[in-house]
């Protein structure tokens, strides 16, 4: 149990540590463990939810599964968490603080998910969680956080970038799914090069959001 625990967080601990300590001025460590719990406990009420869906088995449409039942269901809960505890914090005063609190969010949601796989699948898996789950949710958080910053620290298209905060990260989630879901044996000759284009993405956006905090 402790040496799936410790899987299981470890690539989470290590991502969150990387992209904590890029921010210029570090944000309080009881913020980001409040929205690391804040984005664990998400995924108890999303895996009721696409039980259900499962359950009911409304349609066995691979797009609608990859981009409603998984991405939409996640990346939506996350932007809500990040609207409802930190938009409005006082802490978050700066273009990359944005980045800082979705990653937690994210990457607390990532963990839980992890450690239960493993649980139920195995601790050999617990490499390739990290290198393709783990990291994806944790880069998805990035692109939400970028957007999030803009909309905070800008006068101008302040919904536009709300919005794009769950559009953006949505619509790569889903493509992430739909490359698992339908290629099935050689997804990861598909996965790995969209997982590379995700990272330039991802650090793209940070560059940018630390420029622009620089600016300011």
């Amino acid at each position: 149990m402790i040496a799936v625990l410790s899987a299981g967080l470890a690539p989470a601990f290590a991502l969150l540590s990387y992209f904590y300590l890029k921010d210029r001025v570090t944000e309080p460590l009881s913020l980001i463990v409040k929205t690391f719990l804040l984005g664990a406990l998400l995924v108890f009420p999303i895996m009721f939810i696409q039980y259900a869906l499962s359950t009911e088995n409304i349609t066995n449409n691979e797009f609608i599964h990859s981009f409603l039942y998984i991405a939409f269901l996640e990346e939506f809960f996350k932007w809500f968490i990040f609207m409802f505890s930190i938009y409005y914090h006082s802490e978050f005063d700066d273009h990359y603080d944005g980045i800082v609190y979705a990653v937690s969010i994210s990457l607390g949601f990532a963990s839980v998910e992890n450690i239960l796989y493993l649980l139920t699948n195995g601790i050999e898996y617990a490499f390739l969680r990290g290198f393709f789950p783990v990291s994806s949710h944790a880069l998805f958080g990035v692109i939400m956080g970028y957007y999030f910053g803009r909309a905070k620290i800008t006068e101008y298209h302040t919904n536009w970038n709300r919005a794009y905060a769950l559009f953006i990260p949505l619509l790569l989630h889903g493509t992430y799914n739909y490359i698992l879901i339908t290629v099935k044996s050689n997804w990861i000759y598909y996965l790995i090069p969209f997982m590379i284009f995700l990272w330039f993405f991802a650090l793209h956006r940070i560059k940018a959001a630390n420029q622009s905090s620089t600016n300011i």
